[in-house]
């Protein structure tokens, strides 16, 4: 029996107004929050993200005005307002804000707290990986690989890769038995020459 193909993810490529909205700890989260579990509340967001409800429903507020929250009031009752991510899949490219240098370090504020939640996320995995089945402890891992490619080729590959997981995404079907919510990182970095970066290549090199 064939599932009914998934609609394409809504997708928002962030400008300078909306980054530097996001660029907070708790917006983050309620961004995410909301495009993994479904539209909330803010006492139900709160409630989830140890937090009150009053500074969840400033900060659903703060990302409505910027477009990357809206009100949900087909679910509201009476005083009851429920809000949904306006988006599945947030993109930027760091040049993006290179003439903005609050938006460029809101931006770095961001990918630094990607990979702070990265390190948390692999922690708790580590703390309780003995309690998943075999199979799924062999599903799950990480790995690496070494290449030498120019910088377009890189994007070639990353947008490649990235084109792969949304192909698996749109033929998910959460109601096979033993389907469960994994989480993907896509992450590219300069190769590690001893323990430093490997020095780039100066303006006159690049292309």
């Amino acid at each position: 029996m064939e599932h009914e193909k998934k609609p394409p993810p809504r997708k928002v490529r962030i400008d300078h107004r909306q980054v530097r909205v996001l660029a907070h700890p708790i917006r983050m989260r309620v961004v995410g929050a909301l495009r993994v579990n479904g539209p909330s509340t803010a006492t139900a967001l709160a409630e989830l993200l140890a937090t009150n409800t009053g500074a969840t429903s400033y900060h659903l507020r703060q990302l409505a005005e910027v477009g990357l929250v809206v009100e949900d009031p087909s679910l509201g009752t009476g005083r009851q307002r429920f809000w949904r991510a306006a988006h599945d899949v947030t993109s930027w490219e760091p040049s993006d804000f290179d003439d903005d240098p609050d938006a460029r370090a809101a931006i770095e504020w961001i990918e630094d707290d990607q990979f702070r939640y990265l390190t948390q996320h692999a922690e708790q995995w580590f703390a309780h990986r003995h309690e998943w089945s075999p199979q799924w402890r062999d599903a799950f891992g990480m790995g690496d690989a070494f290449l030498t490619l120019p910088a377009d080729r890189l994007v070639a590959l990353r947008e490649e890769m990235w084109q792969v997981l949304m192909r698996y995404r749109d033929e998910s079907d959460p109601a096979v038995p033993g389907a469960e919510q994994v989480q993907i990182y896509l992450t590219t970095l300069p190769m590690l020459n001893g323990s430093r970066l490997a020095v780039p290549p100066s303006a006159e090199e690049q292309p």
